[in-house]
């Protein structure tokens, strides 16, 4: 209709010549236009956000606002601005939880509640180094007598209350380090932690007790005697460490044995037992604020001496000798001879000879000890008893195999707070001695000379492989956080070893320990001279 109503007023004006009807006529096209315009309301303009690019626009501009004031709890893990930010609880999980107490003892735990069992123990920064002369064996001692009474629980009390548990309690003693542990079920942590406590604070050292475990240990050390291997590392530390506390054995010689009393442990407690010496390590079924509260509560009488034992280590510090170990033994009778010195322990009814030849290693924190680490792994180990041998990656096992040089041979790489040890030990037949001295100085030698990569990672990886291994359950992870924290300071993450580790690419005095028909052995001179090689 409005269409048609338009034609016909078009219509109209052509036809009429007059001007003042056109004006009319405009205006009444006009007001009809506008009355169409009500009747039917033209589409307005788009808004601005309309448009896609308008909408993305609005959102950015939204999103600039909030990070003008951000809401903080989506800035705990991650922020619009770049910071340093450690992952050392992500690389070090699981966990190791350390808290020290106001008197210096210090707790670690790594809890793994999916287990049932427990191992907690007390690691001490005291052994034989700390000893003098006169009261060498005294560690030692003490780590027999801890277990004989306290004034709260007999022996017979002690013994049964860990087997009713169906616990396991024992302990060892090094020459830097002392070691109390118990394993047990998860909800008996407390009642062995109360008992670790008990005998380290509480124990009686009856005369008549002491007396009975003085005929023990001398026991004891007549069968260490027959341990030949024993025996060779003991005149090893003799000779290497002359003169210093690293050179003294740990059980001490057998008439410090028959002397010390009461008041030697008494001491011996009062002096190296202190708190900040000590870590409550615990792996296993136990959570961290239970146990620092248990330990709060038992392990109040401790002393708070703060003395620490590398202050004690840096008053007599350890010093290496190159030398042989230093006496003659025929038909059981030694001769001391003067300092550099060939105890040679020849005796001809030992069907097999046995050495071991060292150099002058690396402390815990020396940077140098992982790559003896990774040296020892390269060297590796050999027995004949074993398979492998000609087809092994060691070219050390590979040469004593293919040419049946040894009926043993094994590298070690030990520790201490100052120094270490590293070397080989060899078990080989009266004949095969030179020979095989020859071959482990020159696998040895020529680490330092020609080492190729695939060795070096076929023994980063057999390194990795083994620190990994030796940590599966619970004893070993308690270990493993006590003696680090006493060494370290702190537990190294398992990334952070691997990549120094990982790190290692490819430094010499030596010491020379050795008994049985042993003959044929070349003297000290003759393996020094293979600690180079001249090159033309």
């Amino acid at each position: 209709m409005t269409i048609r109503h338009l034609l016909s007023l078009a219509r109209r004006v052509r036809r009429s010549p007059d001007h003042g009807y056109i004006t009319a006529a405009s205006n009444r096209f006009s007001s009809s236009l506008a009355t169409a315009e009500s009747d039917h309301q033209l589409p307005s303009p788009p808004p601005p956000t309309a448009m896609i690019y308008d909408a993305l626009t609005e959102s950015v501009k939204s999103k600039l606002k909030q990070l003008e004031n951000p809401d903080p709890r989506f800035l705990k893990y991650a922020s619009p601005h770049p910071v340093t930010t450690s992952h050392t609880h992500i690389l070090s999980a699981p966990a190791t939880r350390v808290t020290t107490l106001p008197n210096g003892l210090r707790v670690a735990t790594e809890s793994n509640l999916s287990v049932k069992t427990a191992t907690v123990g007390v690691w001490i920064d005291a052994g034989s180094r700390f000893e003098t002369e006169e009261s060498n064996g005294t560690a030692h001692f003490l780590e027999h007598m801890i277990f004989k009474g306290t004034d709260r629980r007999t022996v017979r009390q002690l013994e049964e209350e860990i087997e009713n548990m169906g616990g396991h309690l024992n302990a060892y003693t090094s020459r830097e380090q002392t070691t109390y542990y118990a394993r047990v079920m998860g909800k008996d942590v407390n009642k062995a932690l109360d008992i670790l406590a008990d005998i380290l604070q509480n124990s009686k050292f009856d005369d008549e007790r002491i007396s009975r475990e003085r005929d023990v240990i001398l026991r004891e050390m007549q069968e260490v005697e027959g341990q030949t291997e024993e025996v060779i590392f003991d005149h090893l530390h003799a000779t290497a460490f002359q003169y210093t506390p690293l050179g003294r054995t740990i059980l001490g010689p057998a008439q410090n044995i028959k002397t010390i009393s009461k008041q030697d442990l008494q001491n011996y407690i009062r002096t190296h037992y202190t708190a900040p010496r000590m870590v409550i390590a615990a792996s296993g079924a136990v959570k961290h604020e239970e146990l620092v509260e248990e330990v709060k509560k038992l392990f109040s009488n401790l002393s708070t001496d703060a003395t620490t034992a590398s202050q004690l280590v840096a008053k007599e510090p350890a010093f290496f000798t190159g030398s042989e170990v230093g006496w003659v033994c025929e038909n059981v009778t030694s001769v001391v001879c003067d300092l550099v010195a060939s105890v040679r322990m020849i005796d001809d009814d030992i069907p097999l000879a046995q050495f071991a030849v060292a150099f002058s290693g690396a402390s815990w924190t020396d940077p140098d000890s992982i790559a003896l680490m990774v040296m020892q792994a390269m060297l590796g180990s050999w027995s004949k008893s074993a398979g492998g041998g000609k087809h092994m990656g060691s070219e050390l096992a590979q040469r004593v195999g293919i040419n049946e040089i040894a009926e043993s041979v094994m590298s070690f790489n030990t520790n201490y707070k100052d120094t270490g040890l590293f070397g080989v030990y060899a078990v080989a037949k009266p004949d095969c001695v030179e020979d095989l001295a020859w071959a482990i100085m020159y696998e040895m030698t020529k680490l330092v000379y020609r080492v190729s990569e695939a060795d070096v990672i076929r023994a980063r990886n057999q390194l990795k492989s083994s620190l990994l291994l030796h940590i599966d359950g619970t004893s070993p992870i308690a270990e493993d956080i006590g003696r680090q924290l006493l060494t370290y300071g702190r537990r190294i993450p398992f990334a952070e070893l691997f990549a120094r580790i990982d790190a290692v690419d490819a430094s010499t005095d030596v010491a020379i320990a050795a008994m049985g028909p042993i003959q044929g052995l070349p003297d000290y001179n003759w393996f020094r001279r293979r600690t180079y090689w001249t090159r033309y």
